[in-house]
Protein backbone atom coordinates (compact mmCIF):
# COMPACT_ATOMS: atom_id res chain seq x y z
CA UNK A 1 0.00 0.00 0.00
CA UNK A 2 2.39 2.49 0.92
CA UNK A 3 4.43 2.16 -2.49
CA UNK A 4 1.53 2.27 -4.57
CA UNK A 5 1.07 5.98 -2.78
CA UNK A 6 4.84 6.73 -3.36
CA UNK A 7 5.42 6.61 0.67
CA UNK A 8 8.53 5.79 2.16
CA UNK A 9 8.82 5.26 5.99
CA UNK A 10 11.45 7.91 6.95
CA UNK A 11 12.25 5.70 10.28
CA UNK A 12 11.25 1.90 10.52
CA UNK A 13 11.31 0.66 14.42
CA UNK A 14 9.88 -3.37 15.37
CA UNK A 15 6.92 -3.03 17.71
CA UNK A 16 7.85 -6.71 19.30
CA UNK A 17 11.66 -5.29 20.11
CA UNK A 18 11.04 -1.44 21.12
CA UNK A 19 7.51 -1.40 23.52
CA UNK A 20 6.06 1.91 23.56
CA UNK A 21 3.75 2.63 26.67
CA UNK A 22 2.54 4.81 29.28
CA UNK A 23 4.20 8.64 29.08
CA UNK A 24 6.50 7.80 26.16
CA UNK A 25 3.15 6.84 24.26
CA UNK A 26 1.30 9.89 25.38
CA UNK A 27 4.67 11.97 24.33
CA UNK A 28 4.40 11.22 20.49
CA UNK A 29 0.89 11.32 20.72
CA UNK A 30 0.24 14.24 22.48
CA UNK A 31 2.96 15.90 20.07
CA UNK A 32 0.18 15.72 17.01
CA UNK A 33 -2.27 17.71 16.02
CA UNK A 34 -4.73 14.83 14.88
CA UNK A 35 -4.50 11.17 15.68
CA UNK A 36 -6.53 8.95 14.24
CA UNK A 37 -6.96 5.49 15.24
CA UNK A 38 -8.25 2.19 13.41
CA UNK A 39 -9.78 -0.70 15.19
CA UNK A 40 -11.70 -3.47 13.53
CA UNK A 41 -14.55 -2.00 11.05
CA UNK A 42 -14.16 1.87 12.64
CA UNK A 43 -12.15 4.39 13.23
CA UNK A 44 -11.68 7.34 15.51
CA UNK A 45 -9.98 10.99 15.21
CA UNK A 46 -9.00 12.77 18.25
CA UNK A 47 -7.45 15.81 18.96
CA UNK A 48 -4.69 16.25 22.06
CA UNK A 49 -5.92 19.82 22.38
CA UNK A 50 -9.39 19.46 22.95
CA UNK A 51 -9.82 15.33 23.80
CA UNK A 52 -9.24 13.73 27.21
CA UNK A 53 -5.72 11.77 27.50
CA UNK A 54 -7.36 9.22 29.01
CA UNK A 55 -9.67 8.78 26.25
CA UNK A 56 -6.67 9.04 23.88
CA UNK A 57 -4.67 6.42 25.32
CA UNK A 58 -7.66 4.00 25.35
CA UNK A 59 -8.36 3.86 22.28
CA UNK A 60 -4.37 3.94 21.26
CA UNK A 61 -2.74 1.63 23.69
CA UNK A 62 -3.39 -2.50 23.33
CA UNK A 63 -3.97 -4.90 26.30
CA UNK A 64 -0.27 -5.08 27.25
CA UNK A 65 -0.22 -1.23 27.82
CA UNK A 66 1.67 -0.35 24.71
CA UNK A 67 1.22 1.50 21.81
CA UNK A 68 -0.78 -0.14 19.32
CA UNK A 69 0.41 -1.24 16.09
CA UNK A 70 1.14 -0.09 13.30
CA UNK A 71 1.64 3.45 14.40
CA UNK A 72 2.92 5.95 11.89
CA UNK A 73 3.86 9.61 12.22
CA UNK A 74 3.37 11.26 9.08
CA UNK A 75 3.68 15.56 9.47
CA UNK A 76 1.54 16.23 12.26
CA UNK A 77 -0.86 13.41 11.95
CA UNK A 78 -0.47 10.06 13.77
CA UNK A 79 -2.14 6.98 12.56
CA UNK A 80 -2.37 3.75 14.88
CA UNK A 81 -3.95 0.68 14.69
CA UNK A 82 -5.39 -0.34 10.92
CA UNK A 83 -8.42 0.01 9.59
CA UNK A 84 -8.66 -0.21 5.44
CA UNK A 85 -11.07 2.65 5.06
CA UNK A 86 -8.84 5.02 6.97
CA UNK A 87 -5.86 3.64 5.69
CA UNK A 88 -7.21 4.77 2.09
CA UNK A 89 -8.30 8.50 3.59
CA UNK A 90 -5.23 8.69 5.17
CA UNK A 91 -2.28 7.72 3.41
Amino acid sequence: MFEEKGITPGEVVEARKHKIADEDAWKLLSSAEEIVVGKGRKYQVFHPASDSKDDILKNCLGRTGNLRAPALKMGKRMIVGFNEDMYQKYL
